[in-house]
């Protein structure tokens, strides 16, 4: 089934739309997806194939996360978010390990975020959550990605606080990418609960990179906007 599905995606290849995805997602020299390898699949296009072959094999689909090639890749994942919302427990536990097993290939940030929330943040829902401390912790950053998006469940429940808590361990972040998380999180809780973001940016605003404060403010009045960007 592996050899069906990685056939019809090289039907659907396009040379331009790969290179301008290897730029869009930093694969030079140094950067943070150095030596990715693209196809030039927009994401829609994967979604299809993943649905259709949604009934591969655990094992076949860890193959294919395996693989160098980016849209080999989301589309495993898609596969994995796929049988999640289908399993019962056992299979819920299951595809967990198979993601956990295979970090090392979740390893640019569109991988990251539509899967982690999906399949990490959906398990750990209503089970311990400190898995994502150490995660946080990690020097590399799409685990601390991964543990930042992972808080996006939690917050769509209306559960703050580990994303409040993990928001405060990665203020000191060096990667824009995560500021970038932190603040799309702190957004989110905004939406739903703008005293606790007001209260967390009261304690931190004057230390946060600017890109996660202006992430956070996003949707702010624009006096206040001003008030919080005047540190």
């Amino acid at each position: 089934m592996i050899d069906r599905l990685k056939k019809d995606l090289e039907r659907l290849r396009d040379e331009k739309k790969a290179v301008d995805l290897a730029r869009f997602f930093k694969t030079g020299k140094g950067e943070y997806g150095e030596g990715d390898v693209f196809l030039g699949i927009i994401v829609p296009k994967q979604r299809i194939v993943a649905k259709k072959y949604q009934n591969m094999s655990l094992k076949e689909t860890a193959e294919l996360l395996s693989s160098k090639v980016h849209e080999h890749r989301l589309t495993a994942l898609f596969i994995l978010v796929l049988k999640y919302k289908k399993s019962d427990v056992r299979g819920k536990e299951e595809i967990k390990d198979v993601y956990l097993k295979n970090f090392r290939y979740v390893n640019n940030w569109d991988l990251v975020d539509l899967s982690a929330p999906r399949i990490l943040g959906s398990y750990l829902l209503d089970k311990d959550r400190s898995l994502l401390y150490k995660l946080a912790k990690s020097r590399n950053i799409w685990e601390r990605r991964i543990a930042v998006l992972s808080t996006s469940m939690f917050i769509y429940h209306n559960q703050f606080e580990e994303a409040l808590e993990i928001s405060e361990m990665l203020l000191g972040d060096e990667h824009d990418l995560i500021h970038k998380a932190v603040g799309w999180m702190l957004r989110e809780i905004g939406k739903r609960d703008m005293k606790a973001e007001e209260k967390f940016l009261d304690n931190h605003y004057k230390k946060m990179p600017r890109t996660m404060l202006r992430y956070a403010i996003e949707k702010f009045p624009e006096p206040k906007r001003k008030h919080y960007l005047a540190k």
